[in-house]
């Protein structure tokens, strides 16, 4: 459910969104707010002037999350958001261990405003191959770590 604080919040990631607009930049924004609400950082799209794919608000902010918020602070952080996120910030939402996404725009929507945001081809993929030849530094590297080795079924692939 989201809240009038959630909007407030939600407000500031589209205002950050139309700045880069004036910077020259692609008009997605993004913060961080912490567990009280306060807005922790702040990050839009710099895709072009970085010269760099990865470079979306999102990801960004969940890099920085995992870098610099222990797990329990991160997972009652919420990621306020101009547009939903993308599968590649997705991930890294996931795996940076935030507890929220509130975003404006869905995919949908953004599709419906500029087509070209939907025009991504697929690319296939094959495997998985090589599983007793592809385990052997995964299985060294948990050894080493002193963690548990990753679940897996025959073919590798984790479960």
């Amino acid at each position: 459910m989201i809240t009038s604080a959630d909007e407030d919040l939600l407000r500031r990631a589209v205002a950050i969104a139309a700045h880069a607009v004036t910077l020259g930049d692609a008009p997605y924004g993004s913060l961080l707010a912490g567990p009280d609400g306060a807005v922790l950082a702040e990050a839009h799209n710099t895709v072009r002037r970085d010269n760099d794919i990865s470079a979306h608000p999102e990801l960004k902010l969940a890099r920085w999350a995992a870098r610099e918020l222990d797990g329990d602070t991160a997972a009652g952080t919420t990621m306020y958001t101009s547009c939903q996120p993308c599968g590649m910030c997705a991930g890294g939402i996931a795996r940076s261990g935030l507890g929220r996404v509130v975003y404006a725009l869905s995919t949908d929507q953004l599709v419906g405003l500029n087509p070209e945001s939907g025009a991504w081809p697929v690319v296939p993929q094959d495997g998985p191959a090589l599983l007793a030849e592809a385990r052997v530094p995964v299985e060294a590297y948990y050894r080493q770590s002193g963690g548990p080795a990753p679940a897996g079924d025959t073919d590798g692939t984790p479960s």
